[in-house]
């Protein structure tokens, strides 16, 4: 059953590849223009307000290439049941979100859904799930979609297998292009015992993954949570929320670059002080294929309740 499951995954590689020649409008010019933007001042946040936000749980945004589509997970009422994952949509950039629906079965279950991530090309929805298949807790799977324009056209999600999940918890995944095909950052730990790190495997162009996950050492504080990490499209800076010492309160987003991608990371600093970290709890943060908008989600007050999505912007720098 698990080598089905493996093939079924490296097909999903194949129908749908990510990786192309770096032309003027390829990848090489999308991690251009997120580089344009990686050394500009973030705008103070903003909250989605109530047509994304409810009084529920709403976590886990991360945005389409294309800015036209909001995924996140959601625990509020019209889901199959626990954690769901949810999609707003709108028609230009600068227009307002729709009401958001759900993307009901097969993506969606009565287990706890979340921590939704799009491939480049939108025709991959990575996301942790409890649902039965699962070696243990939760574990990261990928969806794949031949219409990119379909929110609600995803196929069965396949699980990643033993080189990504374990008995341990995975959750809260990554995805950014690289050289053999992508790179899948993510969380494994407990987050209840503080037990939570950074990991990450590289994924072929055939899809399979090159051998087991390793954890991002440089990044890791081992008597903390480093979890929900999100990648600058060139794969040289990184968001990721900690409760570490050195942040303002509860649990903080901190950031890491690195000279190429072949390099270590930096030593991870704190995002800010208010108004971007706060005395709450800032968490999940999701940086936009552009580089210029983090999506996060924040308990702070000015919400409609629970954890509430929130959204900050930079402008390009000219770098």
């Amino acid at each position: 059953m698990r080598t089905a499951s493996v093939a079924r995954f490296a097909s999903l590689f194949i129908l749908a590849p990510v990786v192309g020649c770096d032309t003027a409008s390829g990848p090489a010019a999308v991690k251009m223009q997120a580089m344009s933007f990686a050394r500009s001042d973030w705008s103070d946040p903003v909250n989605l307000g109530p047509v994304v936000n409810s009084s529920a749980g709403d976590n886990n945004p991360t945005l389409s290439s294309d800015g036209l589509s909001l995924y996140f997970a959601s625990d509020r009422p019209g889901g199959l049941g626990n954690t769901d994952i949810w999609v707003a949509r709108r028609a230009s950039v600068d227009g307002p979100w729709e009401t958001p629906i759900p993307l009901g079965a097969p993506v969606n279950t009565a287990s706890a859904d979340g921590g939704p991530v799009l491939s480049p090309d939108g025709h991959l929805l990575f996301i942790h799930s409890s649902r039965p298949g699962s070696f243990g807790g939760n574990d990261i799977w990928v969806a794949h979609r031949t219409n990119t324009n379909d929110d609600t056209g995803w196929e069965a999600p396949v699980n990643l297998g033993p080189d990504v999940n374990t008995t341990d918890a995975e959750q809260g995944p990554a995805y950014v292009v690289s050289d053999r095909g992508g790179t899948l950052y993510f969380t494994r730990g407990a987050l209840a015992s503080n037990a939570a790190d950074l990991y990450r495997v590289e994924v072929g162009r055939d899809g399979r993954t090159q051998g087991p996950a390793a954890p991002v050492t440089e990044l890791n504080d081992p008597t903390t949570n480093d979890a929900a990490p999100t990648l600058r499209a060139d794969g040289r800076e990184i968001f990721f929320w900690s409760n570490r010492a050195g942040g303002v309160g509860g649990s903080d987003i901190w950031v890491s670059t690195r000279r190429s991608v072949n390099d270590p990371w930096s030593t991870p600093v704190n995002w800010g002080g208010p108004p971007f970290n706060t005395t709450d709890d800032e968490l999940q943060p999701d940086l936009s294929h552009d580089g210029r908008t983090l999506l996060f989600t924040s308990s702070r007050p000015g919400g409609s309740g629970s954890n509430d999505i929130w959204m900050s912007t930079r402008a390009p720098s000219g770098h």
